[in-house]
């Protein structure tokens, strides 16, 4: 596979980490403020490419503690999905193959790392119901998912 991540020559394999916790009774989500594209500036669940020789699970764990510092566990996938990004002349890209996992934290310090500006967790009422941060439609609704998930891992 190309190791262009721009116009690639076939779709690139990546994870998405739903990282969640409980404080004072209130769920949060870990959240991170992209450094490059795409999507620089925004923000977004950690994640990224999954490196030759490394499995999804592996690839989750390494991307959060780059992203945001802690050391996590993959529990179960949330769901897997396209991410397409065409220029102005409709070519592709950008063209990822994500699988989300849900993930419980298990050490670390959050700080932001190598390709995020920011790290914070966020209230997820704030995140669903009020809009913050502006996540895609398509975040949320995988924030929704392992919500679920999560409640029955309990």
């Amino acid at each position: 596979m190309s190791s262009r991540r721009e116009y690639p020559e076939r779709p690139i394999p990546g994870v998405g980490a739903v990282v969640l916790r409980e404080l004072d009774g209130r769920a949060e989500v870990l959240l991170v403020r992209r450094r490059t594209e795409p999507m620089a500036g925004s923000w977004s669940l950690p994640g990224g490419a999954i490196e030759l020789g490394e499995t999804a699970r592996e690839a989750c764990t390494r991307e959060v503690l780059e992203e945001a510092g802690l050391v996590v566990e993959p529990l179960v996938e949330v769901e897997c999905f396209d991410i397409i990004l065409r220029d102005a002349e409709g070519r592709v890209q950008y063209h990822y193959l994500i699988v989300d996992m849900l993930c419980r934290v298990i050490g670390g310090e959050l700080c932001a790392g190598e390709d995020a500006s920011e790290a914070v967790w966020a209230d997820v009422q704030l995140v669903l119901r009020e809009g913050r941060f502006a996540l895609t439609a398509r975040a949320c609704t995988v924030i929704r998912k392992a919500l679920l998930l999560n409640e029955g891992l309990e």
